[in-house]
């Protein structure tokens, strides 16, 4: 399952760009921690990182499972996908967050498919 285990590693690469996002938007703009209030582009980087959080558990516990019971290319192509979603995602959600719903629905998707791939390789066991 090496193929799974470097989409893990590209999933977590994700979430830590995400955090030095907003880490660094918290040093742009000068909010102190544990402020969360500060202008538009630093909430912006902190809803990105801690949706990114959120979303974590849709995308490695069904990854695991897709490769279990699917197989590992099956499993590291969602994740691949996973991390192309979230980092459109951002991406949008940084420029205007509206912006941010194509690479929500991308991210998402792929969580289903991951679901959905482990639900596949379970029945056909």
């Amino acid at each position: 399952m090496h193929l799974t285990a470097w989409a893990t590693l590209a999933i977590l690469a994700v979430y830590f760009w995400t955090a030095f996002m907003a880490g660094r938007a918290r040093n742009t703009y000068q909010v102190s921690a544990p402020s969360m209030e500060g202008p538009a582009p630093f909430l912006a980087a902190q809803r990105v990182q801690a949706n990114t959080l959120e979303q974590l558990p849709l995308a490695l516990a069904p990854l695991w499972l897709c490769a279990m019971f699917l197989g590992d290319p099956w499993a590291a192509a969602g994740g691949a996908v996973w991390c192309v979603g979230r980092v459109l995602y951002a991406l949008g959600y940084y420029e205007a967050p509206p912006k941010r719903e194509a690479g929500f629905m991308i991210g998402l998707l792929a969580s289903l498919f991951l679901i959905g791939g482990t639900v596949w390789g379970l029945v056909l066991r």
